[in-house]
This record gives C-alpha cells, structure tokens and sequence, in this order.
C-alpha cells in the first residue's frame, strides 16, 4: 500500500511503477493525461491572475489598458525591489486576455471528476478508479458501474479548453515572463504548485493540435486520488513471476478511515512523507503543520496492529523541491520552531528530518521491523526506478522471511 498525506507523491510513484513495469499501459492511457494537463494549466494561471489581483491592484476607474505589453515589460527587471507601476496596466490588461481560459476551471474539473465533489475545505480534481473513460470515453477502461453513464457524454469542456490554450498561448507566455509576476515568485509572495513552471514554461508545446503529455508530463501532473484505487503489475523477480497489487490511496484526512480495511492483508507499506513541505498547512487544516502531520501519520502506521507484519519502507519525498526552497531562502525554524539554530542547509534540514522519522520508528514501531528508508523525488525517473528496484527486492526479502523461506 502507498500510505501518506494528500500530495505526498502516491500517485506520482503508482505512476513510476507503472512506467517500470507496465509502460505500455502508460502508453495507452496518455490520451486521458491531456485534459489533466490542461486542468494543471488553468488552476497554476487562476493562482497567478489571484495574487496579480492582490499585489497589483489598478486604481479605481482605471481601464487597464497599456499602449504597449512588451515595450515595457523588457525595460522592467524582475530583481526589483519594489513593483514598477508600468506592470500594473499591463498585468491587468494581461489578465482581462486571461480571464475566459481560467473561468472553464469548475467546469474542466467537474467533466474530470465525473461530477465529484468533496468537502471538509478540499477543492480540485478527484478521481476514482475508470477516471480515464470520462475524458476518452471511446476506450475500454474498467471503471465503476454508477460512473458508465457520466462516461458515455463526450467532453466538450476539454475541447474548448485546448482551444482556449491554443489561442491565448501568448498571453499565457508573456504573462507568465511578465517581471511582476517573476518580481512575486521571488519574494515567495506567489507560491504556485509544483508542476507549474515545467508546463508553463513550455506552453507553445501543450498548446499543439496534436499534442499528447509524454511521460515526463503525466509525472509532473497533480491528481488527487478519492478513496483506494487498485493496479496490478507482473514482476519478474530472479527469473520468477510474482503479481504485486499495489493500493494508491487518497491521503485527506476525511479519507484516511478507507485505509483500513486494507491493512490486514498487506505484505508492505510504502510511506510517502514530503519533507519539502515544512512551509506549508493541510488545506482541510490550516493550522497543521504538513511535516508534522506526517509524524502523525507515520506514529500511527508504526503502531498499528494490523501492519505488524508488513514490511515498512519510508520515502522522505519531493527532496528537489525541498533544495529549491532552502537554496531561495526559506528558513525552517520560521516553520519548525524546533529546527533553532541550525544551519539552514539541505543537508542539515534533510537529515534533521530522517532524524525525526527515524525516531518515531524506533519509539513506535511495536514490531521492531526494519526501516527501509530513501530520500527522493518522484519526477527524476531514472533515480526513482532505481529505488523501486531496491524497494521490490527489500520488500520480498521481508515478505520470505516472513514465511520461514529465507
């Protein structure tokens, strides 16, 4: 089972299975990334025109128009310490452009979601197990009988969509390269998701008639999972083949209770904690600690009963960003009072952390298991498949001990 929070990188490493061991059936299913992809665009440039809205208010009356966007955007520089007023204008102008794209969001993430919706303060894209055959409903995916008739509609909210994209491209561009908006990111004043600067930043390629996400993009793409969803992977192991079920979970609190039933038959748990998210709450939370959410959760995954007897493998995930963070500035004692004075480095920061979850296996754990534990980060595929392979092989090795083979 992948265990953890929401955004943790579950799904992200399901993918990484599936790459390894199944890449066909990846092949096959990136037609049904594209709206997803789409859906990642839409909600990184709302964000965008949001803080733009809250940072760069125009006076009032103001029209917004600008005699001309890029004359003056090249002059600007985005090392300045304090706003230009040339952007003001022109970011407005930019943002009346960007207004109809951002305005399908609701409804691209309803066409996704097959009509989902989840409360407690959660908002985006949720999906089930069959999400594919809602945004290609000319494959064959198995999915859910009470989603088959949401399946059969076609999908006039992406097709607009890709339109939309295609037409604004530009606008998405310029503003995106827009000083004011560099002049945001650099004083962590507009803290967009993850995925945001790689689809961003290569706009004119998903903007394409013809375009499909290849494997970097479905990588790099957020989508939060509802309830447990199951994948079947072949693995030949030492010139034998074993069917490994892999259960990918939706990781928010109001979720977690689906977990359960689960438990008794796992052989092992893969525990996903993002330690890059030391700066951030639980949105159904916010006054969480995401890092220390994840304590929680581990305490109680070591303590469980139920997974006495599953093999126990940690990931300190989304190290990438955590070094990106560090490397801007972001002190952790603002965050973690406990962090004190320590230097703020990666590595000390990294293994302040490993030092924490290790603790909490050594005090919690009530069968004394070995602790299989890997810093990583789920978009570097060559490293990530690395680990997978020391994961599976760790993992039988417990499993055979476990049963008086080995």
């Amino acid at each position: 089972m992948l265990l953890g929070q929401a955004e943790s990188g579950k799904s992200t490493l399901q993918k990484q299975f599936q790459l390894y061991y199944a890449s066909h059936t990846l092949e096959h299913e990136r037609p049904s990334w594209r709206p997803i992809v789409f859906f990642n665009i839409l909600k990184a440039i709302r964000m965008v025109l949001a803080e733009i809205d809250l940072e760069f208010p125009l006076p009032q009356g103001s029209t917004g128009m600008a005699p001309s966007i890029s004359g003056s955007t090249s002059a600007s520089s985005s090392s300045a310490s304090r706003p230009d007023p040339s952007w003001f204008p022109e970011l407005a102008q930019l943002r009346m452009k960007l207004l109809p794209l951002v305005a399908s969001e609701d409804a691209l993430a309803s066409e996704l979601s097959g009509g989902v919706s989840v409360g407690g303060g959660r908002s985006g894209v949720y999906v089930r197990a069959g999400w594919q055959t809602l945004v290609t409903p000319s494959r064959s995916w198995p999915m859910p009988s009470d989603m088959r008739s949401a399946a059969s509609r076609p999908t006039p909210v992406t097709n607009i969509v890709a339109q939309t994209i295609a037409a604004l491209q530009e606008e998405i561009t310029t503003t995106w390269r827009h000083p004011g908006v560099r002049y945001l990111l650099a004083g962590n004043k507009l803290r967009l998701e993850e995925y945001a600067a790689h689809f961003l930043d290569d706009i004119s390629r998903v903007a394409q008639p013809d375009y499909l996400p290849t494997a970097e993009d479905i990588l790099h793409v957020r989508l939060q999972t509802l309830g447990v969803t199951e994948h079947t992977f072949d693995i030949d192991m030492a010139g034998s083949l074993y069917t490994w079920l892999l259960y990918d979970v939706g990781g928010a609190r109001g979720q977690r209770h689906v977990w359960v039933p689960y438990f008794e038959d796992a052989t092992a748990i893969i525990f996903l904690a993002p330690i890059s998210a030391f700066d951030q709450y639980l949105e159904e939370d916010p006054r969480t600690n995401r890092i220390d959410d994840s304590l929680q959760l581990f305490t109680a995954i070591c303590s469980n009963k139920l997974l006495q007897k599953a093999a126990l493998v940690l990931m300190l995930n989304k190290t990438d960003i955590l070094r990106k963070k560090i490397e801007a500035g972001i002190k952790v004692r603002k965050y973690i009072s406990s962090y004190g004075d320590r230097p703020n480095s990666y590595e000390e920061v990294s293994e302040y952390f490993r030092a924490h979850f290790i603790q909490v296996h050594r005090r919690k754990d009530i069968s004394h298991r070995p602790l299989y534990l890997h810093f990583t980060s789920m978009i570097d595929i060559k490293a990530t498949q690395s680990i997978i392979i020391n994961v599976n092989e760790a993992i039988m090795r417990s499993h055979l001990t476990s049963i008086g083979l080995a």
